[in-house]
């Protein structure tokens, strides 16, 4: 499934807002949850066993928690009202860490927001699953293998 925080992003950068989420990031956040519930609720549509989504609803409050930011307690209520069946978590690698237009961080950063997610997907009630660090086939197969 598509990437929603890159069209976020890139919809505010066509209004003529660089980043969103430096600019307005209780606005961004909010715009991002909701991207993300849509996209999971469509999810929930889609007649497969498995589906990925590259990232989840609680990534929005983990990074607000980040970067201390205060958000309403909706956005609890809806990671915990809507809560995906398994979480794979692909920690930082330097060796293929890339910063872009809609990726900001530098590879310190992204290790330390890593953190964040581990303890937010737990704070949620997930046990994350931590991806090894191997070659994309090796990765996928662990994946399928850990459903």
């Amino acid at each position: 499934m598509h990437e929603v925080s890159r069209e976020v992003t890139l919809q505010a950068q066509k209004e003529g807002i660089e980043q969103l989420f430096l600019v307005k990031p209780l606005l961004f956040s909010e715009k991002l949850l909701e991207g993300r519930l849509n996209q999971f609720k469509e999810a929930d549509l889609i007649d497969s066993d498995h589906i990925f989504i590259d990232r989840g609803l609680p990534d929005v409050t983990a990074y607000m928690d980040y970067f201390d930011t205060h958000y309403p307690s909706m956005f609890d209520e809806t990671c915990l009202e809507n809560q995906y069946d398994k979480v794979f978590i692909l920690p930082p690698w330097k060796e293929i860490y890339q910063s872009d237009n809609e990726r900001y961080e530098n590879f310190e950063e992204a290790k330390r927001i890593s953190t964040y997610l581990y303890k937010t997907y737990e704070r949620y009630g997930y046990k994350p699953v931590e991806v090894p660090k191997t070659s994309v086939q090796e990765r996928t197969e662990f994946i399928l293998n850990n459903i």
